[in-house]
């Protein structure tokens, strides 16, 4: 069995309003010096699979697919 984390962000230049939204509400709750937030989701993947190899291309073949809109979002796969 593999295990993976997928994190997908937006890329740079992106607007990320939900992003905005969290910094104000930081600032809102006294936590001042916070710069700009970046919002973006993780996945935790586990796989039945012995190959290294095939599980990543797997995993990079699921976020082309499915899990990023490769447009706006970039990802990381990182093997656990």
């Amino acid at each position: 069995m593999i295990k993976a984390r997928i994190t997908v962000t937006l890329k740079n230049g992106v607007l990320d309003p939900q992003g905005k939204a969290i910094e104000h509400a930081l600032s809102g709750l006294g936590f001042d010096g916070v710069g700009a937030v970046r919002q973006g989701k993780v996945f935790d993947v586990e796989l039945a699979e012995s190959d290294r190899a095939k599980a990543e291309a797997d995993l990079k073949a699921m976020c082309d697919k499915l899990l990023a809109n490769t447009v706006i979002e970039n990802y990381s796969v990182t093997l656990t």
